[in-house]
């Protein structure tokens, strides 16, 4: 039974370890950095990231898009895609942006 226990307290301390290296990895808190968050953090990045351009309504349509399959939005307003790859290289038939 003793060992048991001690098996058992082990693991659950190897859980937590894991648990905290993983959340310290992928947690940036900014949204940047691929797959930094979560989907539900997608629709506030986005009006983050759209709320200066003319064309709000097809920026934040492209941009929730782009979160929800890259899980990442870039930093700032305009540019800095090169902070989320998967948000930089997603292209639309033509060979253009697809995520704004």
């Amino acid at each position: 039974m003793a060992k048991f226990v001690a098996v058992l307290l082990l693991a659950l301390i190897a859980i937590f370890m894991l648990q905290a290296t993983v959340s310290a990895k992928g947690g940036h808190g900014n949204g940047s950095g691929p797959g930094s968050l979560t989907s539900s953090q997608c629709p506030g990045q986005c009006i983050r990231r759209c709320s200066k351009t003319q064309y709000h309504k097809p920026c934040m349509f492209f941009c929730q898009k782009c979160c929800a399959k890259c899980l990442c939005v870039p930093p700032g307003f305009y540019g800095n895609k090169q902070v989320c790859p998967c948000y930089n290289n997603w292209k639309t038939k033509e060979g253009g942006p697809k995520c704004p």
